[in-house]
């Protein structure tokens, strides 16, 4: 019997999908040895430009809201928070700068205000529609560390 071509695209991408999901590392499976997280959590590799945008997006990373970052001179309202990230790529190593993505308290202890963008540890009183949601996706995870990784 011989399947459409329609059909056995859908079938073909299904597929290709179902191996790209493979690849994710879930939260609650993430292995962080000498505070670093060695392999993309999304199995595939950052996108340094994706990881800008999600970096400046107020809905998804908001990062500004506590990092300045002169790379964004453009971009209002810089936070004094956290420490600037500007040549933060010189200071940690890409794994580092994963975990530190991922679940920042893994590097900085319980007592830092940032969040684990890829962690479901995320404290008391979680809205209830976002409990066992991540704040980022993997892939999101990984264009921020790309993103990061540029700025020397």
């Amino acid at each position: 019997m011989k399947i459409p071509a329609t059909v056995s695209s859908v079938l073909l991408g299904l597929a290709g999908l179902t191996t790209a999901l493979a690849d994710i590392t879930a939260p609650g499976d993430i292995t962080i040895e000498n505070l670093g997280i060695a392999a993309s959590v999304s199995g595939e590799a950052g996108n340094a430009a994706e990881g800008r945008k999600v970096f400046a997006n107020r809905k998804l990373g908001n990062c500004l809201a506590c990092h300045a970052n002169n790379d964004m001179a453009d971009q209002l309202f810089h936070g004094e928070v956290g420490p600037s990230l500007d040549g933060v790529a010189g200071r940690w190593e890409q794994a580092q700068l994963r975990t530190i993505v991922v679940n920042a308290k893994a590097v900085f202890t319980d007592n830092t205000v940032m969040p684990g963008f890829y962690s479901l540890d995320v404290g008391k009183n979680v809205r209830k529609d976002l409990v066992g949601k991540t704040i980022l996706t993997a892939q999101q995870v990984e264009d921020v560390v790309a993103y990061l990784s540029t700025l020397k």
